[in-house]
């Protein structure tokens, strides 16, 4: 693990138990992501790759192997501790955003900046930076029902980068959105990739996951390449066609 490792994973299996068969979502996965890297874990579904992300967001532990992000080791870290870690260190972004329906999307962009302890005038500073960021400054009042699907992800990702987080967990972030908003969205991770955050996309499309700079494939919870990506590819990608296997909204 170098000095600018932000994510390692050493070894790690992670074995569940349903009723009396044992799943094997993860055998021997070994990887280290830097600190700013711009990474894809990409595969079918049951590879194993959401494990993986479950890995890297501290909401679940290894049954063998190291997992260490921003340099510790989560395998024996109580609930407490890891909900720590994972609230100081990771921002997510989920495919179907999850965004609270009677709060405005100011208050949304905020919540998780109560949980931190910061107080209410920079918790509102941070999200109207974070709006800005991403566009969206002049719906800071508005409910998420009035907003359109890329509007909604765009949220999620001003909620993400508020907390100011080291790394952005992103969990098939264009799934749900038309390729065109699909697109503008995976420019906006590169925009904030750019000011030194990681950023690791979950996907299972190839052309989120070869957008990337780096793609690392799983299958049958194992590593099958690891990769970086062509620069001329992935600027093809960008523009021909990211989301393609979304749907319209």
């Amino acid at each position: 693990m170098g000095q600018n490792t932000i994510i390692s994973l050493a070894d790690v299996r992670k074995i569940y138990i349903m009723g009396e068969t044992e799943v094997h979502a993860l055998r021997g996965v070994a990887f280290d992501i830097e600190q700013g890297e711009l990474v894809s874990i990409m595969g079918p579904s049951g590879s194993g790759k959401s494990t993986c992300m479950n890995m890297i967001g501290c909401l679940d532990r290894p049954t063998s192997g190291d997992v260490a992000i921003n340099g510790k080791l989560t395998a024996q870290m109580t609930e407490k501790e890891l909900a720590h870690l994972r609230n100081e260190t990771v921002g997510f972004v989920f495919q179907q955003y999850h965004l609270l329906t009677n709060m405005t999307v100011s208050e949304n962009v905020m919540l998780p900046l109560r949980y931190q302890g910061i107080s209410v005038p920079e918790r509102k500073e941070r999200a109207e930076a974070a709006l800005r960021l991403v566009g969206l400054e002049d719906r800071l009042n508005h409910r998420p029902s009035e907003l359109s699907g890329g509007q909604k992800q765009r949220v999620a990702i001003a909620r993400a980068t508020a907390s100011r987080p080291k790394i952005i967990l992103a969990d098939e972030p264009t799934g749900a959105l038309d390729s065109e908003t699909g697109r503008n969205v995976m420019k906006l991770f590169r925009e904030i990739n750019k000011t030194g955050t990681t950023v690791v996309l979950i996907t299972h499309d190839p052309g989120i996951g070869h957008s990337a700079d780096r793609c690392i494939n799983i299958f049958d919870g194992k590593i099958s390449s690891d990769e970086r990506t062509d620069k001329t590819l992935a600027a093809h990608l960008d523009e021909e066609s990211l989301g393609k296997e979304a749907c319209n909204v």
